[in-house]
């Protein structure tokens, strides 16, 4: 029998799901908790969310943040923007609404990593801070730590170390941060690092010094 909602031989549609599927959805209660992950890793569960232009170096300060704590005996994970859209996030472009649902399902996942005792670090432009600060209410400001690379937008396109700017300027990649889509920067993030002054060492290790007060017990 057909099902309300839906087409006959195609998949539900969104309106059936959400009508029909999330009253029968319930919380499955878990035999271990967070604490007890904590406690079993050592360290508490954490996001640190880098923020900023393409260029300023998230990806490459995240990394090595990974590797340092990861020295540190620190249970660590880096998602990363690129790597990302090449398998969870896959179906979607870059109009604004598809930027907002890419970092929905990042903070979801973000959410679940924190809750395994994980200090995972996003390393994701996330260029509207309503979607950002969605992000933070989820996790809460226990577990979320926004940093913002901060670097000139002159200073970005002059390193284009993916010829992204080259593309944009030329018309070629529409919807590119910084040319013809906005970048709202963080009115008051956890902690700033300058990637155009700084080199990439001294930026992560102001984050690691910034993070290992945080992973306590």
């Amino acid at each position: 029998m057909e099902r309300p909602g839906c087409l006959q031989g195609h998949l539900p549609t969104s309106a059936y799901l959400c009508r029909f599927m999330q009253p029968n959805l319930h919380p499955q209660a878990m035999l271990i908790n967070r604490t007890q992950r904590e406690e079993l890793n050592g360290h508490k569960g954490l996001c640190i969310w880098f923020t900023g232009l393409s260029g300023s170096g998230k990806s490459t300060i995240a990394n090595r943040v990974a590797q340092l704590l990861h020295d540190k005996k620190v249970h660590t994970y880096v998602l990363d923007g690129d790597n990302t859209r090449m398998g969870l996030n896959k179906d979607l472009g870059f109009t604004e609404s598809d930027r907002k649902e890419n970092i929905r399902r990042v903070g979801e996942v973000c959410r679940l990593m924190a809750d395994a005792g994980l200090v995972v670090l996003t390393s994701f432009i996330s260029p509207f801070r309503a979607d950002r600060e969605a992000v933070r209410a989820l996790l809460t400001n226990d577990s979320f730590a926004e940093v913002f690379v901060s670097c000139s937008l002159e200073q970005c396109e002059q390193r284009d170390p993916k010829g992204l700017y080259k593309k944009a300027r030329a018309g070629a990649l529409p919807h590119f941060t910084g040319i013809d889509s906005p970048y709202e920067e963080p009115e008051q993030p956890e902690l700033v690092v300058d990637s155009e002054q700084l080199d990439i060492e001294t930026c992560a290790l102001e984050v690691v010094n910034y993070i290992i007060p945080r992973l306590k017990l």
